[in-house]
């Protein structure tokens, strides 16, 4: 369930803060909300994949960390992220 070059590039150049952006919070965020889409829809149809839940929920656990991070520097800037992606947050 990886991302594909292209895709990648099209998240970073999206999500980035600055010109040479390609690891901060915010794409980091982007990225895994765009895995975690992907392997949830690869759930729904495996049922019994356990060892790709358990990776999900990795996912998740990190996605959440690095909003928090983002939610404690800028509220109003995590506000208008989780809004961008679609996420609850």
């Amino acid at each position: 369930m990886t991302l594909l070059q292209e895709r990648k590039q099209e998240l970073i150049s999206e999500y980035q803060v600055h010109e040479t952006d390609t690891g901060s919070a915010e794409v980091q965020v982007a990225m895994l909300t765009e895995r975690i889409n992907k392997l949830s829809t690869h759930l729904q149809s495996n049922k019994k994949d356990y060892s790709s839940r358990r990776g999900l929920l990795k996912m998740i656990g990190r996605r959440k960390r690095l909003l928090a991070y983002i939610y404690k520097k800028d509220s109003t800037h995590y506000r208008e992220l989780i809004t961008r992606l679609g996420i609850r947050g």
